[in-house]
């Protein structure tokens, strides 16, 4: 995030069959592609946050997959996607597209359909139980910016960035609670299991009350 300030950030492999897809993905180690690919085959590299992919460009070249992302959201300095993200073309059969529809930049979330529903998002939503994984630097940073504040906490500076002038995403986050799914693995923090659809509501609730 800056000089000193390093923030984790999670990458979601998904698997069918012997294909793998990653979302939001990140260069591994050496160690770590060898443990990917006794998984499986990467076959496909999924964008759904606007402000990440700086590590799509490598693992496209590194594991030979197909590039998705929304219509439109690739940024300048992204690989041009190939494939396009909309709900009835998805790297995998047991998924469902979301699509904010008010925000100043194209971000997706995916839920998957599997274990009580998994709902994947980047930015958007968020789970901090602790900052495990921060530099020392960005530990309080974190708190300042109110990453910790609850569970399936909307990510503040995103929400920020994100709102047009005079608007509010509101209407977008109570479409993404309604959606049936237990479990969370945002792009920042940790998985947040069996109650993410609850903590997610509440958060709604709480950022958009004024």
């Amino acid at each position: 995030m800056g000089p000193g300030v390093r923030i984790p950030r999670l990458m979601v492999i998904v698997r069918s069959g012997s294909d793998l897809t990653l979302i939001s993905s990140l260069r591994l180690s050496s160690q770590g592609e060898a443990e990917l690919e006794r998984l499986g085959t990467v076959k496909h590299v999924v964008k759904i946050g606007y402000a990440h992919g700086m590590d799509d460009a490598y693992n496209l070249q590194r594991f030979g997959a197909q590039y998705w992302a929304l219509p439109g959201g690739a940024r300048a300095k992204d690989p041009k996607p190939e494939q396009e993200l909309t709900p009835d073309h998805l790297p995998f059969d047991d998924a469902e597209l979301f699509v904010f529809e008010q925000t100043l930049q194209k971000e997706a979330a995916l839920l998957v359909k599997r274990a009580g529903g998994i709902l994947i998002t980047c930015d958007a939503v968020q789970n901090w139980p602790s900052t495990e994984g921060c530099s020392l630097m960005a530990k309080p940073i974190t708190h300042l910016m109110g990453f910790t504040a609850r569970p399936a906490q909307i990510g503040p500076p995103w929400r920020k960035g994100m709102t047009p002038p005079g608007g509010s995403l509101r209407a977008d986050f109570e479409r993404l609670a309604a959606l049936d799914f237990k479990h969370l693995i945002g792009g920042h923090g940790a998985p947040l299991r069996d109650t993410a659809k609850a903590d997610l509501q509440k958060t709604v609730e709480a950022t958009f009350a004024s």
